[in-house]
């Protein structure tokens, strides 16, 4: 049986300033890329987003819309998600529909995970399905920046590999459902 490439698109949340954001990335980046069967599309969201519906905002709901499964790599900002982020998702709408989402979160000693419980909430908002395992590092600046996690990155890359079974479960269940039956959105 023939396997269709599952394409996932990575919405990167963080912004290239800063020295944690861009290695955090490369490193979920270089993870997902060696995954077979596995096609990524990199949205950049991080840095700003223009607020009108422009050619910028249309070309992102494109990109969303050609997805079958997503990944939000996301700093977490005074107990929340960055506003840039919050303005990519808000400018497409039912391209997002019956798809699923996971999480890949950094920063200090919660690792973003209050973040990441926001975001959950949008989303299902945007009926979605967020996958149980998410990905948090916490002291992401000591792990990568540092060198010092090297222990702790091990046990990043395994949660990584599950959530990303579990991303490809649902995005290969909701891809074949949505063809058979469009979503009652």
């Amino acid at each position: 049986m023939h396997h269709e490439n599952l394409r996932v698109a990575v919405l990167l949340g963080g912004g290239r300033r800063g020295r944690t954001g861009p290695v955090v990335a490369a490193w979920f980046l270089d993870l997902v890329a060696a995954r077979p069967g596995v096609i990524v599309d990199v949205l950049d969201v991080g840095e700003h987003w223009p607020d009108d519906q422009g050619a910028e905002a249309t070309e992102f709901s494109r990109a969303v819309d050609a997805a079958d499964a997503f990944v939000v790599v996301t700093p977490e900002y005074n107990h929340g998600y960055p506003g840039p982020l919050k303005s990519a998702i808000d400018s497409a709408r039912k391209e997002w529909f019956a798809k699923p989402v996971a999480f890949v979160s950094y920063g200090g000693m919660s690792g973003g995970l209050r973040a990441v419980e926001q975001l959950r909430g949008v989303f299902s908002e945007l009926h979605m399905t967020s996958v149980r395992t998410s990905v948090s590092l916490h002291n992401a600046q000591g792990l990568f920046v540092a060198g010092t996690g090297g222990e702790e990155l091990r046990g990043a890359e395994a949660a990584v590999a599950e959530m990303l079974d579990q991303l490809a479960w649902w995005g290969e269940s909701l891809r074949e459902a949505r063809r058979n039956h469009p979503y009652p959105g």
